[in-house]
């Protein structure tokens, strides 16, 4: 019993090591935000699925905010259909690329 509690233990901290290595790539994330743009990038934009709202604009926000909207949205903590799918579709190094994408634009004005 010992040696299974010590192998979950060791697991777990490979799990947390793995995660913590990832790190966002701006360059990388360019061509990952094709999703985005088309809502994200459009200023004043409201999107009627499932209802009509004013989608946010992301650029200049910080890149764990993103980080943990998307990890949210994947699982089912954010509840918005069409960015679930999109955040389902994404590995946690797409999902760190996507942010420090984000994170490194200027705020609208």
């Amino acid at each position: 019993m010992k040696k299974i509690f010590a192998l979950l233990v060791l697991a777990g901290i490979a799990n947390a090591v793995t995660a913590a290595d990832i790190v966002g790539n701006a360059k990388a994330g360019t061509a990952k935000v094709e999703m985005c743009i088309g809502c994200h990038g459009i200023p004043g934009y409201k999107a009627t699925f499932p209802e009509v709202f004013q989608v946010p604009m992301i650029g200049g926000q910080s890149a764990k905010y993103i980080e943990n909207a998307l990890k949210a949205y994947q699982k089912g903590d954010r509840k918005h259909p069409t960015m679930k799918g999109i955040a389902a579709s994404l590995s946690d190094q797409d999902i760190a690329d996507v942010a420090a994408y984000y994170a490194q634009q200027a705020k609208p004005n």
